[in-house]
C-alpha cells in the first residue's frame, strides 16, 4: 500500500514541477526581456487580465509550497518503507537474496575429479612421509657422527 502511495505522490510531484516551471516562465520579467518574454510572457495578461502578476505570483507560491510539502512527504514515506536503512528498498532484498543463493549453491563434483583429488592427496602424503624418513635418517647420522667426534676429542687431548 505504501509503494502505491509513494508512486502516486511522485506523479503529483512531477506534475507540480511542470506546472511550477510553466507558471514561472509565464511571468513578465522586470525589463521585458529574457526567457519570460521569449516564451510568451505577454500571453498571461490575455488569459488572466490586468492582474496577471498577482495571479501568477499566488500560483507560484502555492506550487512551491506544494512542491516542498510533497517532497518532504515522499522522503518520510521512503524512510518508512525502507525501515530507516540507508539502502534502497527495491535493491536490497534482491541483492541479499542473490548472495545467499550463490552461497547455498554447491557445485556437484564428478567422480573422476574426486578420484584425482584423492590420488593427489595420497601422493602428497607419500612424499611427505618419505621426506620425514630421510630427515630422520639424516638426523640419526648427524647424531652418530657427533657422538664419534665427541669420543675422539678426549682421546686427542691425551
Amino acid at each position: 500500500m505504501a509503494s502505491i502511495l509513494i508512486g502516486l505522490f511522485t506523479l503529483i510531484l512531477i506534475i507540480a514541477c511542470v506546472l511550477l516551471v510553466l507558471v514561472i516562465l509565464m511571468q513578465r520579467p522586470n525589463a521585458n526581456a529574457g526567457m519570460g518574454a521569449a516564451l510568451g510572457g505577454g500571453m498571461a495578461e490575455g488569459a488572466f487580465g490586468g492582474e496577471a502578476g498577482n495571479v501568477l505570483t499566488k500560483a507560484t507560491v502555492k506550487l512551491v509550497v506544494a512542491y516542498f510539502v510533497i517532497s518532504a512527504g515522499l522522503y518520510l514515506g521512503y524512510i518508512y518503507t525502507t525501515g530507516g536503512s540507508s539502502e534502497s528498498a527495491v535493491e536490497t532484498p534482491s541483492i541479499s537474496n542473490a548472495i545467499e543463493q550463490k552461497k547455498a549453491q554447491t557445485t556437484p563434483v564428478s567422480a573422476d575429479a574426486q578420484k584425482k583429488a584423492e590420488a593427489a592427496k595420497a601422493e602428497t602424503q607419500k612424499t611427505a612421509d618419505a621426506a620425514k624418513t630421510e630427515a630422520q635418517k639424516a638426523a640419526g647420522a648427524a647424531k652418530t657422527e657427533a657422538e664419534n667426534a665427541a669420543q675422539k676429542l678426549p682421546a686427542a687431548k691425551k
